[in-house]
Order: structure tokens, then C-alpha cells, then sequence
């Protein structure tokens, strides 16, 4: 028999649970065991009025944050209706069914305020990262680092002539922050060459071609991971070129041995970071295998000898020509650490094998990084299976870049300027880290009474 609703008058009162009507399973059910922010308040205290009326609780906040990292909501004022129609979104946030969602403004004016003066993305990032090293998922035996690039919230037609550079009248935020960063490292001092393009809407921001497509304005979010389980032990964000890249990955290996007592026993990456003075680095100042491709440009291209031709000998410290003369070294470094290695006129001379040596000079001329040595134990460590073991752990890290811009949905930035980009970054990989510890350690169900 066909059913009929019933129209009978409204319940006076009604039980309603939050708590029941979350599946056991939901992500957020998940991730909400690791999120511990027991210490926010405390940090945050300092950059409060002990006067006035109560803020907006920053927990709900975070929480808040958390939810539409996790969820590629990018929007604020999309995230504060989310949060306000779905029921799991508010029991994550400790918010009745009565309670009021916070104005997507007060996100801006404590994101610009207190969370960045008080560096809370670093410290709720790093206590999720300690969590997963409380649980037994980072190892701490192999690392890999890259760098991907990001979008900035900047249009390609609204760049300016790098050579001219910024109208004296320009005034934003985002131009205060790229101009104290003029001398970092990761931004303003990664590299001397100016860029074709500024961004007016945030010149922090790199014109880079480097997809080959059509260029555009980006930030290099960069990665350092533990290779047993994939988490996320440092990210930092820098410039789009090259030299940035390097330097955020010395500094993410510094920040991780100070804060959490990890060094890594190798480290896997690209050959973008196979550079001379990064090997040695490495191995020299860290102790640190470097299963790396070397970043080698001595192969010439007009069919004459390249260094490689010539055989270096360990304890003599001379090199020999394959004519089997000597070329010696003074000790002299010339050019970008370099030791020049010359060869005797005289053998030269009357060598039959000059045409194909030295043409058009005297004598041949052999150049040698200071840092060769370890150059010599990047190539080693690549003939061997543990190299090979790296190459195809380090696929890891591609993969939650993948995952970042696919599931995340962090294809372009939304916050300006290099603490923008920071912040958005950090947040992300606190995203990922959570969704990380939700897989791999399950909640505990109740056993079902017999």
C-alpha cells in the first residue's frame, strides 16, 4: 500500500546530537584524534588586549582553516558557508547547531595580525610533524627535497619591465614584504639577474617560463620528506629559480636537525640540486649521502677531449691527459671555486693528440671544483642499488605535489606577498600530514559484544 506523509503538528522538543550524526569513518572523525591545540592559546596571548570585548575564539579558527585545507575550499566566504551548512565541518569546529559562523573578514585581519607575528602556521605545523614522529612514521634514515612551482595572485598582462621596476608611489603590503626581503636568501638575494617582468600586485613573485608554456608569476613551494612514509618534515617557501631552491633545502635539513634532532643519512633528489657546492655541503659539512645526479656541464661539443678523458690520481693530486702526461695543480683558486690544472707546453707541443686536446692554446688547461671529492661520491653512490632504491622513493615527493594541486587544489595562491605564500604553504602541508596520519593509523572501533 502507497505510503502517505502525515502532517502532524511540530514537536515542542527535539534531541539532536551532533556527535551521532558523524560517521565513524568521516575523515574529519580522523584527523580530529591529532589535531592538539592545547598550546594555541598561550602562544597567542601576548598579541591580545587584556582589555575589550572577546575576540573570536582563534581555535575555531584554526579549525576552521584546517577544514578548508582538507578540503580544497580556497574560498573564506565560501568556507564560512560550508562550515555553516555541514554538520561534520561543525562538530570538527565545536560548533552547536545554534552557534554563529565567524565573518570570512576576520580571517584577513588575524592571518595579516596575530597568526603570522606570532608564527602559528610554523608551530601547528610542526606539532602535527611531531605527532607523526611520536607515532613511529618518520624514520629519519632517507630524505628527499624538491620544489614545484605555484601560481601567484598575480596577472601575466599587469607586469611591469623588470629594468624599470616599481613606480615610487606603488604602496601594498605585499610590496612592505618584498621589500624586506630584497636581502633574503629565498627571495630578493637568491640571484642577481633581473627579472624580465615585476608584478606590481606582488613583485615577491617570479616571472618564470619554466613549464613551457606561457610564462607567468610564481612562488616555489619546496619540500623536505621522509622517504619511509611520505610525511612532510619541513616546507618552506622561495623564489622561482634555482639557486632559492637550493638554499630553502639547506635550510629546511638545518631547521629539522635543530628542532627535532633528525639528519638524514641520505638524501634523494633531482639533479636541479647536484650542484658542486650543494654536494659538498652535504657531505662535507653534514655527513650526508648524496644520492643526487651530478649537475655536470665539462662535456664539450666540439669533439675535443673533456675533463672526463682525463684521469685524476687520488694521491698525487695531478691529473693525466690520455697521452699520459702530467698536469699539476698550484693551488691557486681562480673563477667559482675552482683549482686550475695545467699541462706542460712542452708536452703539448709535441703531443699527436693536440688537435683533439688544446687547438687554439698553448697547453691544456683542466679545471677542478673544490668540492670534486664530493662530486666523486655522488657518481659512486649512483652505480650502486641503493641509488636506484632512492630514485624511485623520491617519486614520492612528485606525488604529494600532485596530490597538493589535485586534491588540495592549490594551483594558484590566494594570499599575497612572501608571508602569503608562507602561510598558505605551511597550512597545506599540515593538510597533508593529517590526511597522512588518518590513513596510516586508523581509529580504534568497538568490538561488537558477542
Amino acid at each position: 500500500m502507497m505510503g502517505e506523509r502525515q502532517v502532524d503538528q511540530g514537536a515542542l522538543f527535539y534531541e539532536f546530537s551532533l556527535e551521532g550524526h558523524v560517521p565513524a569513518d568521516h575523515m574529519l572523525r580522523a584527523i580530529d584524534r591529532f589535531v592538539d591545540l592545547g598550546e594555541l592559546r598561550a602562544r597567542l596571548a601576548p598579541f591580545y588586549s587584556p582589555t575589550g570585548r572577546p575576540s573570536v575564539d582563534p581555535e575555531l579558527l584554526i579549525r576552521m582553516l584546517l577544514v578548508g585545507y582538507c578540503y580544497g575550499i580556497r574560498s573564506e566566504r565560501r568556507l564560512c558557508e560550508e562550515v555553516h551548512l555541514n554538520l561534520a565541518y561543525r562538530w570538527f569546529c565545536r560548533l552547536g547547531l545554534d552557534a554563529d559562523v565567524p565573518d570570512h573578514s576576520t580571517f584577513s585581519k588575524n592571518r595579516h595580525g596575530r597568526f603570522r607575528d606570532s608564527e602559528l602556521m610554523r608551530h601547528l605545523f610542526e606539532a602535527v610533524l611531531r605527532r607523526c614522529v611520536d607515532e613511529g612514521l618518520v624514520g629519519g634514515q632517507g630524505f628527499a627535497v624538491d620544489a614545484s612551482l605555484i601560481k601567484a595572485d598575480a596577472s601575466r598582462q599587469k607586469g611591469v619591465e623588470g629594468s624599470a621596476g616599481l613606480a615610487p608611489e606603488m604602496t601594498s603590503r605585499a610590496i612592505d614584504e618584498y621589500l624586506a626581503v630584497l636581502d633574503d636568501a629565498a627571495f630578493g638575494a637568491a640571484t642577481e639577474v633581473t627579472p624580465k617582468f615585476i608584478s606590481p600586485a606582488d613583485p615577491a613573485s617570479r616571472w618564470t617560463g619554466a613549464h613551457g608554456g606561457p610564462a607567468f608569476f610564481a612562488y616555489s613551494t619546496n619540500y623536505l620528506i621522509d622517504l619511509d612514509h611520505a610525511i612532510i618534515v619541513d616546507v618552506e617557501a622561495s623564489t622561482a629559480v634555482r639557486q632559492a631552491e637550493v638554499t630553502a633545502a639547506k635550510t629546511m635539513i638545518d631547521r629539522v636537525d635543530e628542532r627535532f634532532d633528525l639528519s638524514p643519512e641520505r638524501l634523494a633528489a633531482d639533479s636541479a640540486y647536484g650542484s658542486a657546492e650543494m654536494l659538498g655541503w652535504l657531505v662535507h659539512e653534514r655527513g650526508i649521502e648524496p644520492h643526487i645526479p651530478v649537475f655536470d656541464k665539462s662535456k664539450r661539443a666540439d669533439d675535443t677531449f673533456s675533463r672526463s678523458d682525463f684521469t685524476y690520481d687520488h694521491q698525487g693530486d695531478v691529473y693525466f691527459c690520455p697521452a699520459g702526461k702530467m698536469l699539476t695543480c698550484k693551488g691557486t683558486i681562480v673563477n667559482d671555486n675552482q683549482l686550475l690544472y695545467r699541462a706542460s707546453k712542452y708536452d703539448c707541443d709535441g703531443c699527436a693528440l693536440k688537435p683533439r686536446c688544446c687547438p687554439k692554446e698553448p697547453a691544456r688547461k683542466v679545471p677542478r671544483s673544490i668540492h670534486e671529492g664530493a662530486r666523486d661520491m655522488a657518481r659512486d653512490i649512483a652505480q650502486t642499488d641503493a641509488y636506484c632504491t632512492s630514485r624511485r622513493e623520491r617519486k614520492k615527493v612528485e606525488m604529494l605535489f600532485a596530490h597538493l594541486k589535485r586534491i588540495l587544489r592549490l594551483d594558484r595562491l590566494r594570499l599575497r606577498g612572501p608571508c602569503g605564500a608562507r602561510d598558505e604553504f605551511l597550512l597545506a602541508a599540515t593538510a597533508q600530514n593529517l590526511r597522512k596520519l588518518a590513513k596510516l593509523i586508523p581509529a580504534q572501533t568497538p568490538l561488537m559484544a558477542t
